[in-house]
C-alpha cells in the first residue's frame, strides 16, 4: 500500500542535497546567541522569532541583490573558528532531522576572514564542525555525509585563490568549486583563470547562471567556463519553445543542456523570493522535469526561505501531482549529479535511496 504524501511521510523519506549556502541556513537562536557572545551589534532585533520572521520578509523581495542584504548579519556572527565549527555542526543535525543522507553545503571562504582567521583555517573549521555533525546525527541513529563547496564570490577578485583551497582540501572533505552573488555585470567569464585551474587538476565545479541573468549568464557557463552543473539554470526555460499540443521545441542551448544531461541545481521557494519565477505554480520545473533535463530539488537557503527539502518537495507535490516515484527520481538525479566518486553515488542510491523509497511507494 503506497504512503500518503504528507509532510511528515516526505520527511521520512531519503534526500539528496546539491545546492545549500551555509551562511543562508543558520537555526534564528543560534544567530543571536552568536551575535552577543562575539560581540556583532548589527542584528535588527535579538528576540527570535523577530529575527526568523525578518529574515523571511527581507529575502522575500523579488530581486537577487535584495535578497542577499540580509546575509551581511548571517555572515557576520561567523567570523570565528568557534562560531564557524558551530554553525558547520547545527547544518548537518538540521538535514539528518529532515532524512538528508547527502548534502554538499557551500560557503564563501572569503567573507569570514574579517576576524584575522586565514583561508584555510576557515575551512577546516567548517569541515570540523560537518565531521562532528556526522557524529552528532549518527548518535541520533541517522546516518548522513557532508561535502563542502568552496564558493568564490563574482564581483570579487579571488576566484582563483578559492579555486586553488579546493583543490588544497579535495581529500578531506572540499568535493568541488562554484561562484556566486549579484550575476548582472559580473559574467562568469571574468574567472576563467579559476575554472581553467579547476579542469587542470581533474577537478569538479557548479556556477551559479541563469537564476537573475538570463541565457547569455548560461551559455558563458557552460560553453566557456565547462561547468558540470548549473546553480539554478531556471533562465533556461527561455530556450523552450512549449506548443498548444503541451509539445516543445528546445533551441540549442537548451538542447545541449539536456543532452550533455548537465543537472540543474532548481530552489524551487528560492527563485519565487528572488523573482526568477512568480510563484512555485509557474515554476518551469515541471516542464523541465517533462523534458527530461536532469533536475534537482534545493533549498538553497533554508533560513532565508523558512524551508527544508520536506517543505520543498511537498510544495513540488502540491503544485504538479508529483508521487513518491517522481521524488525518488529527482533525488537519484542529485545523487547522480553529486561531486562524490561513481562508487560512493552507487551505494548510496542502491542500498539507501532505492531501498527506502521502496518501502514508501509500497
Amino acid at each position: 500500500m503506497t504512503t500518503p504524501l504528507t509532510l511528515e511521510n516526505i520527511q521520512q523519506a531519503p534526500k539528496a542535497l546539491l545546492h545549500d549556502h551555509l551562511d543562508g541556513g543558520l537555526r534564528p537562536a543560534t544567530v543571536v546567541e552568536l551575535a552577543d557572545q562575539f560581540g556583532y551589534d548589527g542584528l535588527p532585533t535579538t528576540d527570535v522569532t523577530e529575527l526568523a520572521t525578518f529574515f523571511r520578509t527581507a529575502a522575500h523581495s523579488g530581486s537577487l541583490v535584495r535578497y542577499l542584504e540580509p546575509f551581511a548579519h548571517t555572515v557576520g556572527v561567523m567570523q570565528t573558528a568557534e562560531a564557524l565549527h558551530r554553525v558547520a555542526l547545527e547544518c548537518v543535525e538540521d538535514l539528518a532531522a529532515d532524512s538528508v543522507v547527502y548534502a554538499e553545503v557551500r560557503f564563501a571562504p572569503e567573507l569570514h576572514i574579517d576576524g584575522g582567521m586565514s583561508l584555510d583555517a576557515v575551512v577546516e573549521a567548517v569541515l570540523a564542525g560537518f565531521a562532528d555533525g556526522e557524529k552528532a546525527a549518527a548518535a541520533e541513529g541517522k546516518t548522513i555525509t557532508v561535502r563542502c563547496l568552496v564558493t568564490a564570490m563574482r564581483h570579487a577578485a579571488r576566484s582563483r585563490e578559492i579555486a586553488e583551497l579546493a583543490i588544497r582540501f579535495r581529500d578531506v572533505g572540499v568535493v568541488g568549486f562554484d561562484i556566486a552573488g549579484a550575476e548582472a555585470g559580473y559574467p562568469p567569464t571574468r574567472h576563467l583563470d579559476a575554472f581553467e585551474y579547476m579542469r587542470n587538476n581533474n577537478a569538479r565545479f557548479t556556477i551559479h547562471a541563469g537564476e537573475a541573468f538570463g541565457l547569455p549568464s548560461i551559455q558563458e557557463a557552460i560553453a566557456f567556463c565547462g561547468a558540470d552543473r548549473l546553480g539554478h539554470g531556471v533562465r533556461i526555460v527561455d530556450d523552450i519553445e512549449v506548443h498548444s499540443d503541451d509539445d516543445a521545441t528546445l533551441g540549442r542551448l537548451a538542447s545541449i543542456l539536456r543532452d550533455k544531461r548537465i543537472p540543474l541545481e532548481l530552489c524551487p521557494s528560492s527563485n519565487v523570493q528572488t523573482g526568477a519565477v512568480a510563484s512555485i505554480a509557474e515554476h518551469p520545473f515541471a516542464l523541465l522535469a517533462r523534458l527530461r533535463f536532469r533536475v534537482t530539488v534545493n533549498t538553497d537557503n533554508r533560513l532565508m526561505s523558512d524551508t527544508t527539502m520536506s517543505q520543498e518537495m511537498l510544495r513540488l507535490v502540491e503544485a504538479f501531482g508529483y508521487g513518491w516515484s517522481d521524488l525518488e527520481r529527482f533525488t537519484i538525479n542529485a545523487m547522480k549529479s553529486s561531486f562524490i566518486p561513481f562508487r560512493e553515488r552507487l551505494t548510496l542510491i542502491d542500498e539507501v535511496i532505492k531501498p527506502r523509497f521502496a518501502v514508501l511507494i509500497g
